[in-house]
């Protein structure tokens, strides 16, 4: 028996990193996946690695009418959907003083408008038969950093949107819940785009190391199973001892 038995994700940003672990993981357990991302090349011949359980669709989360669509396809192919992993997004470095517009949108597009549209998606589809929605913040959700002006200002947002998602989603009596994760920094692509930073970051941890993907996995296997029933509106750190301090 598999964790996720009979359960149908959506997971967001699936083309590498944590999305793909989550991806990979997530069908060792017995989910059928739905993975998405803007890049169609990797996501396809990734996600096509799992077998006839998992598909990839092309998908801008900052478009709420690709959502539609996503959500339309999945449960055409398997028939509904009860996780929901909000996952996709992007950095860039900025600080108060010079952060231009351009990069401010560009963050909050997908990184908060991303996560608004699939919360807003996945409670009509979830809130008959119930569901998990686990949205990827980070300890920029958590702490302010001061590089990370428009990032901090998405993830902290995330952050608070999950509570609020939560809290109507219980009002609502509907079984839905929504919590966030808030990993540290993380071996992906997303950060191996800095070289140069590796070992500055991997000093910010007490461990003394960059985490894993699998280890931010783990955690949103849990909440996306029902081990997790008594969690909602609630934040999971796995950031190795950053916030400690």
């Amino acid at each position: 028996m598999g964790r996720l038995d009979n359960k149908v994700a959506i997971i967001t940003g699936a083309a590498k990193g944590i999305g793909l672990a989550c991806a990979e993981r997530f069908v060792k357990e017995g989910a059928r996946v739905v993975g998405t991302d803007v890049d169609e090349p990797t996501g396809r011949q990734n996600i096509a690695k799992l077998g006839d359980n998992a598909i990839f669709i092309r998908h801008d989360v900052s478009k709420e009418a690709e959502w539609q669509k996503v959500f339309a396809e999945a449960e055409k192919r398997f028939g509904k959907v009860d996780i929901l992993v909000n996952n996709a997004g992007i950095l860039e470095f900025n600080n108060a003083e010079e952060v231009d517009g351009d990069s401010w949108h560009k963050i909050l597009s997908v990184d908060l408008d991303g996560v608004m549209w699939g919360v807003k998606s996945a409670i009509p589809a979830m809130k008959q038969h119930g569901g998990s929605i686990v949205n990827i913040s980070s300890i920029a959700g958590l702490i302010g950093i001061s590089n990370l002006y428009a990032y901090n200002a998405a993830k902290g947002g995330v952050r608070m949107l999950t509570k609020s998602a939560a809290l109507y989603c219980a009002e609502k009596g509907y079984p839905i819940r929504v919590n966030s994760v808030h990993p540290g920094y993380i071996h992906t692509p997303m950060v191996d785009k800095y070289p140069e930073m590796r070992q500055s970051l991997e000093a910010l941890h007490p461990v003394g190391r960059l985490g894993e993907p699998n280890e931010v996995t783990n955690l949103a296997l849990y909440l996306a199973s029902d081990e997790s029933s008594f969690s909602t509106g609630s934040e999971f750190v796995v950031d190795g001892g950053y916030t400690a301090q």
